[in-house]
C-alpha cells in the first residue's frame, strides 16, 4: 500500500487535470439560469432546487435490506479500465487523504437536508490509486445491497464527491450506508450509493438501478432533472 500512496498525489492532479474542462462546463457549475429558490449555495446555486423542501432529519431509504459488515472484513474494490486494479481494506482507506465538508442532500423524492457534515475519502484519490485508462469515461458504483448507479467521470472527480465513513462527527450509521457511503452533493441523492463496495471504471455508460426504472441519467437537481 505504501508504494501504492507514493504516486498518489501525481495520478490524483493529472486525472482531474484531464476533465478540468468537463467539469467546468457540468450544469451545476456551468449554468447561468439555474432553477431554484433561496440564497445562492456554495456553487452559486440557489439554495433548494426546484420541487424542493427542507428537511430537519435525514429519512432512511434503501432497497429493503441493510447489509451489515464488519470492519475487519470490509473491503473496497477499484476495478475495470484502470491500470492499476487495487482492493483496499478499512485500514487501507483510513490511511488515505482524509477530509471533512459540508454539503447538501436532495432526494428526488423532494426533500433535502442542508449543511450535512461528512467526513471520509475524496473520490479523486481513490480513483487516482487505481489510474484509470485513458480511455475511461463513466463510473459505476456498487452497493453491498445490489444497488448500482453510473457516473460520468467529470462528476465523479468534483471535490466535493467523497467516499463517507462519518456523518455529523460520528462514525456513518448502517442505516444510513455505514461503514462507508459514496456522497454526490451535486447530483440528485440515488447517486449517492449507500454500502459501497467497489468502484467499476468503464469505457462507456452502463445505466443503475433507478436509471434503467425510469429515472434521469444525469440528474441535476437544478433543472430538475428527475425523468427522462
Amino acid at each position: 500500500m505504501q508504494a501504492t500512496l507514493a504516486g498518489l498525489e501525481e495520478g490524483r492532479r493529472a486525472l482531474r487535470a484531464r476533465f478540468d474542462v468537463r467539469m467546468r462546463a457540468t450544469p451545476s457549475l456551468s449554468d447561468r439560469t439555474p432553477l431554484g429558490s433561496g440564497p445562492p449555495n456554495r456553487h452559486g446555486m440557489p439554495r433548494l432546487p426546484p420541487g424542493q423542501g427542507e428537511q430537519d432529519e435525514l429519512p432512511v431509504l434503501d432497497l429493503g435490506d441493510q447489509p451489515e459488515t464488519p470492519l475487519d472484513r470490509w473491503t473496497l474494490a477499484i476495478d475495470g479500465a484502470v491500470e492499476a486494479p487495487v482492493t483496499l481494506s478499512w485500514a487501507d482507506l483510513l490511511a488515505l487523504p482524509q477530509v471533512e465538508l459540508a454539503a447538501d442532500f436532495h432526494c428526488v423524492t423532494g426533500w433535502s437536508m442542508l449543511d450535512l457534515t461528512w467526513r471520509g475519502v475524496p473520490l479523486d484519490a481513490l480513483l487516482g490509486l487505481a489510474r484509470p485508462a485513458a480511455d475511461a469515461t463513466h463510473l459505476l458504483v456498487h452497493g453491498r445491497d445490489g444497488y448500482v448507479t453510473n457516473l460520468p467521470l467529470e462528476e465523479a472527480l468534483k471535490a466535493d464527491v467523497l467516499v463517507a465513513h462519518g456523518l455529523g462527527g460520528g462514525p456513518l450509521p448502517r442505516e444510513h450506508g455505514g461503514p462507508a457511503r459514496l456522497v454526490v452533493p451535486q447530483l440528485y441523492g440515488w447517486k449517492s450509493a449507500k454500502w459501497v463496495s467497489r468502484l467499476e471504471l468503464m469505457t462507456h455508460d452502463r445505466r443503475g438501478y433507478w436509471e434503467i426504472r425510469g429515472y434521469s441519467n444525469t440528474g441535476y437537481p437544478w433543472r430538475d432533472d428527475r425523468e427522462w
